[in-house]
């Protein structure tokens, strides 16, 4: 089980055959040896494939392979990496089994309905699957065993493209999946693994893929194959997409055919990890297969709720998946005989008295997991109070949901200069001692011309990626000159430039900043100190209000008035993500508190020496000392959301003009702003060792899957 089709990239010489081996296992992606390596394979394929090695291996020229076949320093570095690889992937010095030496034999399974692992796999559509592809990730680092479920969409998440009258568009491009760093996995009859999922009836076959993740496993389910008709087709083709019929579809093939695949592949996991609701179906298909072994449904949901964590994201009532009881009787008609449970029975786990009618997925998995976990310590308050009513008689400090505060990987995220200047004054093994906080005291003495310098480089090459970017558009065809204008070719590199890129959402209110559109306009244009934005970010198709706040965004980017300081970059992925958490000045983080869960990319660019400029709701309510970066606060909380955005947007200009621009500005006879690099210093050291997935998987580890990976023995 669990082989292998040998899929070839191109007949690579013999000597550099493990190149193809490298290309397929994600582990390249967050190695800079090994992204070296490609880069000097052939520089200009890694820059038109979008740095997708299996792709570069399809399009490269034989004659550049037997180059390099033959080139004693690149066979030099070539061994270094491999061996690098199969140090991490035999996993004789990691945490986890220094750790937990008896505990390396069964994976911990993770089932996500996204994965941001790297822009050339597009099956994410933001935050929730970027940590997902994170804590991936990480736990190959730490060598914690692994396996990860999930989508293979062939249409991924939507490709934004901004019409002239600053309107969002979708589209859906189709990726070939020999094309990217995938493989099928083979059954016990040496053919591709298909698993049969029960649709209302209908059988619907799921083709399994897998990717390699360091040491890590993630196994991809896709509907769209010939066994299947049409309309079964669609279920995996697009992220987020349809109604809700295809959503609980989706989420019975998630969770569902997800237990199946582990089933399957002969998978005995330690422990259960659910990130978000999604993927809640699969305790039922759990609960089914043990009552069919002789247990009843309590004895099962004893067994369930030990061995079984969840991971809740959403502090926003509206954004639980709650499907309609008619839904929920079309699917699951002839699945609660099978628990021994009644209709009512069954769809009181999905009850949520407190919020919509209908069966919440989100109150489905608070019940069956035992363990529960909101991803901020603000979060975990907010989700306390709100899913009290599962627990009645509890105090709200007594609900049983605690909370892990999201991280980011270090190696996926850090700048080329910084992870230079890391090196130099923290030690070459840094990355590996990441999560010691005395290590980052040292930051502390690294000379403020040496962070200037590597940061004024990352800022640089962000101008660089926007102008090229807005190039290769217009020559496509895709942009006005116009839209040229307006999409960072008018930036003026000195200046102090603020980034805002997330999803757009209401109450993320990327419009805070227009508030006052004189006071703003003052501050684009002072002649000494000028201020400049630049806005990233997709609105979710069906999302017509949060589609109007980026248009009143991008038609500010377009006015003359603004002179060019305000930009916006179309259709935001990993890489944009990168330049931008790497190149700008500033990161500003505007949501309603206290809506945003946690947040990742004010983490991501702290550890790049970037201050962020945020509301105190998410990981910033921890991670703000004073010293850091600014908080945007108004000492008093207000009834009326409109007269608190008023108050915040008049905060936000008063740090600006008052705080944050002076600060940039104050350069001495060096040229250098000495006390603003002291806010990136101290944003730096607060921030790389607490907020990082090594912290948090480890925290995962100790408070949930080695405790469920206990009472998994003694079940037993």
């Amino acid at each position: 089980m669990d082989q292998e089709r040998k899929t070839t990239a191109g007949e690579l010489p013999k000597r550099i055959a493990r190149l193809e081996e490298l290309a397929y296992n994600f582990w390249w992606s967050w190695h800079r040896e090994a992204r070296d390596l490609f880069k000097i394979l052939d520089y200009t394929l890694w820059r038109t494939t979008s740095h997708n090695p299996v792709q570069m291996l399809r399009e490269i020229s034989r004659e550049r392979l037997e180059q390099v076949a033959a080139d004693p320093l690149f066979l030099r570095q070539l061994d270094a990496v491999m061996l690098a690889l199969d140090s991490d992937v035999e996993n004789g010095h990691l945490w986890f089994p220094n750790s937990y030496p008896d505990l390396t034999e069964r994976p911990v399974a993770y089932f996500s309905a996204e994965f941001g692992l790297h822009r050339s796999l597009p099956i994410y559509s933001g935050g929730l699957g970027v940590l997902a592809g994170d804590h991936t990730k990480e736990a190959s680092d730490i060598g914690l065993p692994f396996v990860a479920v999930g989508f293979l969409y062939e249409m991924g998440y939507f490709q934004q493209r901004i019409t002239p009258d600053g309107w969002q568009e979708a589209s859906y491009p189709h990726f070939e999946p020999d094309e990217v760093a995938i493989r099928q996995t083979l059954g016990d009859d040496d053919t591709c693994l298909f698993v049969p999922v029960e649709l209302n009836d209908q059988i619907v076959h799921l083709k399994v893929w897998r990717v390699e993740v360091g040491r890590a496993r993630l196994y991809l389910m896709d509907a769209d194959n010939e066994r299947n008709a049409p309309w079964e087709r669609e279920l995996t083709r697009r992220l987020y997409g349809g109604d809700q019929e295809m959503r609980i579809q989706q989420e019975i093939v998630l969770g569902v055919g997800g237990m199946s695949v582990i089933r399957a592949l002969g998978i005995e996991p330690m422990a259960y990890h659910l990130n978000e609701g999604h993927s809640a179906f699969l305790v039922l298909e759990r609960a089914r297969q043990l009552v069919k072994e002789g247990k009843s449904f309590e004895e099962a949901r004893e067994e369930i709720q030990a061995t079984t964590l969840f991971t809740t994201h959403t502090p926003v009532p509206a954004g639980h998946d709650v499907f309609h009881y008619h839904l929920v009787d079309k699917y699951f008609h002839g699945f609660w005989p099978r628990l021994g449970l009644s209709r009512e029975e069954f769809m009181v786990l999905g009850h949520d008295k407190e919020g919509r009618q209908g069966f919440n997925m989100t109150a489905l998995a608070m019940r069956m997991c035992g363990r529960r976990n909101a991803v901020s310590q603000l979060h975990g308050q907010v989700s306390r109070r709100m899913w009290q009513s599962l627990w009645p008689g509890e105090a709200v400090k007594s609900v049983p949901i605690d909370h892990v505060t999201n991280g980011i990987h270090v190696p996926s995220w850090i700048g080329g200069a910084m992870y230079r200047l890391y090196r130099k004054h923290l030690g070459p093994d840094w990355v590996n001692k990441h999560d010691i906080p005395v290590l980052w005291e040292r930051v502390l003495d690294v000379p403020d011309r040496e962070l200037w310098d590597a940061h004024v480089h990352l800022k640089g090459k962000l101008t660089s990626f926007m102008r090229e970017r807005s190039r290769r558009r217009r020559i496509a065809g895709g942009l006005t000159p116009e839209q040229v204008l307006c999409s960072g070719t008018f930036l003026d590199p000195d200046a102090l430039t603020i980034g805002f890129a997330r999803r757009f959402a209401t109450y993320k209110r990327a419009t805070l900043l227009f508030h006052d559109l004189d006071r703003l306009k003052r501050l684009l244009h002072d002649r000494y100190r000028p201020v400049q934005f630049i806005f990233s970010g997709k609105a979710h198709p069906a999302d017509d209000e949060s589609k109007r706040l980026l248009q009143q965004v991008y038609n500010l980017a377009k006015d003359p008035s603004t002179g060019g300081r305000i930009a916006f970059i179309e259709d935001y992925d990993m890489q944009v993500a990168r330049y931008l958490v790497q190149g700008v000045d500033v990161w500003l983080n505007t949501p309603r508190r206290p809506h945003e869960a946690s947040g990742t990319s004010g983490q991501k660019a702290a550890l790049n020496g970037i201050p962020n400029l945020s509301v105190l709701d998410g990981w910033w309510a921890e991670g703000y000392n004073g010293a850091n970066g600014w908080a945007i606060t108004t000492g008093e909380r207000r009834e009326d959301p409109a007269a608190q955005d008023a108050a915040e947007a008049e905060a936000l200009y008063q740090i600006l003009e008052d705080e944050v621009t002076p600060l940039f500005y104050e350069r001495d006879a060096d040229d250098i702003p000495r006390d603003w690099v002291r806010v990136m210093k101290e944003a730096i050291r607060t921030a790389a060792p607490i907020f990082c997935t090594r912290r948090m998987v480890k925290e995962y580890t100790e408070k949930f899957y080695v405790p469920a990976a206990r009472s998994m023995e003694e079940l037993e």
